[in-house]
C-alpha cells in the first residue's frame, strides 16, 4: 500500500473513531440525563402509571368519661372507590356496583362519568358489603378499610360529644373543639398495578408512628349521672308536654361538668337524620330570660353591699307596684304585704326584688350582674357559646332596673346560670366550667391536664352562707316554692323560676309560653353538686316549683342511691389519692378496715362490679342486666371466710 492509500485509511479511521466517540458521548450524555438529571421526574412519571395513592385519616383518639368508660371510639369500616380512566364500560360498571351495594345506578354512573382518575363510590360501609365488591373483582374498582367514628352509647351525651363528618373532622361538640388533639396525621395508601394494569395489593406508605395517631380525651362527665339526667329530663318533657329541656350538673367547687343534657337528643351515629335545631347544644348556645331564678343574685349584691339584711322588712305593695309608666305584679297574682328579705326569695316576690334593686341603684346592680359572669362567655370548652344579652347600664330605665331584678329584660345561657349558682354554693367564687380533664397520648399518659380555674371572688363567704340559709327555706319550708325539690336525708338550697317568653307579635310577655326552671345545690352546708333544670314551654304545670323541681329531686335521689354519699361526706369528685395516668383514674388503695367489709356495688355496671369484686377476691352472682340496684349482703357487712355477694341489675 502506497503512502497515499495509507493516508486515506488513516483519515477514514480517524473519522470513524471521531464518529464513534461522538455517538458514545451522546449516548452517555443521554444516559446521564435520564438516569441522573431526570431520574426523579421519570420515577414520578412511572409511579403515576403504576401507582395510585390517596390520603386517609387515622383513627381518632378515644373519648372517655371520668371513670374510663368509652363514649366515642373509632372502628374499622370499608370504602369503595374507582379509577374511571381504567374503566372501559362505565355504564356496565355502574350497574354492577349499584346492584352489589344497593345504590342508585344513575348516581354511581354520574360519579364515574365526572371523575378522571379517582372517585369515591361508597364511604364507610359495613365490611360484609365491601366483601361483595371484592369478590366481584370489577376492573377499576377498589376496596380499602378506613376508620369510622362510633358512639357506643347512642344518644348519651350527644350534645357534649358532637360528631364528625365523612372526612373524620369534628363538626360539633368536643369532636370539633378538640379536633386537632383527636385527629392525628393522615396516612397515605398506595394501590399498585403491573404492566398489564392488573391491580395488586395495597400498601401503607411510611412506618407507623404512635405520635401520628390521634390523642384521647378524658372528660369530667360521669356516664352514670349523665344517663340519669337524660332519662329524667326525657320523662319530664313527655309528662309535661314540653317542647324540650336542659339539665346541667356541676361540681361547684371545681367547675367540672358532671352531666349536660338537652332534650330532644340525637344519635351522633346518624346525625344527618336530625334538624340543626335538635343538634344545637342549647345549654351553651341559646339565651333566655331567667325569670325568678335571677332573684338570688339580686339579693346577693344587696347583702354584700350591706344595703339590706336577711331580716329587713320590705313593703310589697299588696301585689301592685307602679314603676314609671308600668305596673309590676306578683306571680299568680299574689298579694304580699310586708315581707322580710329572706321571704322575698322564699315566696319569690317580684315587687320585693324590684325594690331591693332600686335601693342598690342601677350601677351597683349592674356591677354585681357582671361579676356573676352574666353578659360574657363562661369560657367552657364547648363550641358555639353565646354571651347572653345584657344591655349597657347607661341605657337602663327605672323599669329596666326593676324588671331585671326578677329576671325579665336580661337574657342568660344555661351554662351562665349554673356557673353563677355555683358561686353562691362554693362560698362566693366564680369558677370556670370545663368538660375535658386531660388529653392523653397513645400510651395513656397525660400530655395536657386541665385544672379548676377560679375567675374571681364575687361575694364574701359570709354573704354566700347567708344566702344559702335563705335558699334552704325555699325547699325545706312547707310554704316554700321549691318544696317538691326535697331530697331524702339531704339538705337542699334552691330557687324556682318561671320565665315568660316575649311575644314579638304583640310586643308583650306571654302568659302561655313559659320556661320553668329550678336551680339548686346539695348538701346545702357543704355543696358538691349544683344543678339546673329547665323545661321549655310545658303544656301542663307551668310553674318551676311544680314542673322543674321534681326533676331535680329525682336526679338527686338516684345519684344518692348508687353512690354511698353522706351528708358529711358528699364528694363525687375526689382529688385526694387520685393520679391521672391513663383513661382510668387510680384511687388511693382501700384501708384495712374497708377490705374487711362488703363494698357497695350499687350504681355500677356489670363490668365494673366484676372488676371490683375480682380485685377484692369476692365471688359475685349476677342477676339481671343494666345498673346495679341491690345487693345481698348489703354494703358494709363484714366479709366472712367465704366472700360471696348477689348483685341485682335493672335497666
Amino acid at each position: 500500500m502506497d503512502a497515499k492509500s495509507r493516508w486515506k485509511l488513516k483519515v477514514r479511521t480517524s473519522i470513524l473513531l471521531l464518529v464513534f466517540i461522538l455517538i458514545s458521548f451522546v449516548l452517555i450524555s443521554r444516559a446521564f440525563h435520564l438516569q441522573v438529571l431526570s431520574s426523579e421526574r421519570l420515577k414520578e412519571l412511572a409511579k403515576k402509571q403504576h401507582v395510585k395513592s390517596i390520603l386517609l385519616p387515622p383513627a381518632r383518639g378515644i373519648i372517655f368519661d371520668r371513670n374510663g368508660e368509652k363514649l366515642a371510639v373509632s372502628v374499622s369500616a370499608a370504602s369503595v372507590f374507582a379509577d374511571p380512566s381504567k374503566i372501559a364500560d362505565l355504564k356496565g360498571t355502574a350497574e354492577k356496583v349499584a346492584s352489589l351495594l344497593s345504590l342508585d345506578k344513575e348516581s354511581v354512573l354520574e360519579k364515574l362519568s365526572q371523575a378522571k382518575s379517582f372517585c369515591w363510590l361508597a364511604r364507610k360501609i359495613p365490611l360484609e358489603l365491601a366483601e361483595r365488591v371484592e369478590q366481584a373483582n370489577i376492573y377499576g374498582v377498589f376496596v380499602l378499610k378506613e376508620p369510622k367514628r362510633y358512639y357506643p352509647n347512642g344518644t348519651l351525651a350527644s350534645h357534649v360529644l358532637g360528631f364528625v363528618g365523612t372526612d373524620e373532622h369534628g363538626l360539633e361538640g368536643l369532636e370539633k373543639a378538640y379536633d386537632r388533639d383527636l385527629l392525628g396525621a393522615p396516612r397515605k395508601v398506595e394501590w399498585i398495578q403491573d404492566a398489564r394494569r392488573k391491580k395488586l395489593y395495597p400498601r401503607e406508605v411510611g412506618e407507623s408512628d404512635l405520635n401520628d395517631d390521634g390523642h384521647s380525651l378524658i372528660l369530667t362527665i360521669d356516664r352514670r349521672i349523665q344517663y340519669l339526667a337524660e332519662t329524667q329530663l326525657r320523662e319530664a318533657v313527655l309528662e309535661k308536654g314540653a317542647r324540650g329541656g336542659i339539665v346541667i350538673i356541676m361540681n361547684p367547687k371545681t367547675g367540672e361538668i358532671l352531666a349536660l343534657a338537652n332534650e330532644p337528643s340525637f344519635d351522633p351515629n346518624n346525625f344527618r337524620l336530625y334538624s340543626t335545631a335538635t343538634i344545637r347544644n342549647k345549654a351553651v348556645t341559646d339565651s333566655f330570660d331567667p325569670g325568678s331564678t335571677f332573684k338570688p343574685f339580686t339579693v346577693a349584691g344587696a347583702l354584700e353591699e350591706g344595703i339590706v339584711k336577711a331580716n329587713d322588712k320590705i313593703y310589697c305593695e299588696n301585689g301592685n307596684y307602679v314603676v314609671a309608666n308600668r305596673i309590676i305584679h306578683e306571680a299568680k297574682r299574689a298579694r304580699h304585704g310586708v315581707l322580710m328579705v329572706k321571704d322575698i326569695i322564699k315566696y319569690s316576690s317580684n315587687i320585693g326584688a324590684a325594690k331591693i334593686a332600686e335601693r342598690m341603684g342601677k350601677e351597683k346592680f349592674y356591677h354585681y350582674i357582671t361579676k356573676f359572669g352574666f353578659g360574657k362567655k363562661t369560657g367552657i370548652d364547648l363550641p358555639g357559646e353565646a354571651t347572653g344579652l345584657l344591655r349597657p347600664v347607661n341605657n337602663w330605665t327605672k323599669v329596666d332596673t326593676a324588671t331585671i331584678a326578677f329576671g325579665q329584660g336580661i337574657s342568660v345561657t344555661a351554662i351562665q346560670l349554673v356557673t353563677a349558682l355555683s358561686a353562691l354554693a362554693n362560698g362566693g367564687v366564680l369558677m370556670k366550667p370545663f368538660v375535658v380533664k386531660a388529653v392523653l397520648d397513645k400510651a395513656g399518659q397525660p400530655i395536657k391536664e386541665y385544672r379548676p380555674t377560679a375567675i374571681r371572688r364575687v361575694i364574701s363567704a359570709e354573704t354566700a352562707k347567708g344566702l344559702t340559709e335563705i335558699m334552704k327555706e325555699v325547699v325545706s319550708a312547707e310554704d316554700g316554692t321549691g318544696k317538691k325539690a326535697r331530697i331524702e336525708n339531704m339538705t337542699v338550697a334552691g330557687k324556682t323560676g318561671t320565665a315568660q317568653k316575649f311575644d314579638f307579635t304583640h310586643g308583650v310577655y306571654s302568659s302561655e309560653r313559659v320556661r320553668t326552671l329550678f336551680m339548686g345545690f346539695f348538701p346545702a352546708d357543704d355543696p358538691q353538686v349544683a344543678m339546673l333544670v329547665i323545661l321549655d314551654e310545658p303544656k301542663r304545670d307551668r310553674w318551676g316549683g311544680v314542673a322543674a323541681a321534681p326533676v331535680f329531686k329525682n336526679i338527686g335521689n338516684q345519684m344518692l342511691s348508687f353512690t354511698p354519699y353522706r351528708e358529711d361526706d358528699f364528694l363525687p369528685v375526689r382529688e385526694e389519692g387520685v393520679k391521672l395516668v391513663s383513661a382510668n383514674e387510680t384511687f388511693a388503695p382501700p384501708t384495712e378496715e374497708e377490705e374487711s367489709v362488703m363494698p357497695d356495688f350499687r350504681g355500677m355496671t356489670i363490668k365494673e362490679v366484676l372488676k371490683k369484686a375480682k380485685k377484692r377476691g369476692i365471688e359475685v352472682s349476677i342477676r339481671g342486666s343494666g345498673w346495679a340496684v341491690k345487693q345481698e349482703p348489703q354494703a358494709g357487712t363484714p366479709i366472712g371466710d367465704y366472700p360471696y355477694c348477689e348483685v341485682y341489675f335493672e335497666n
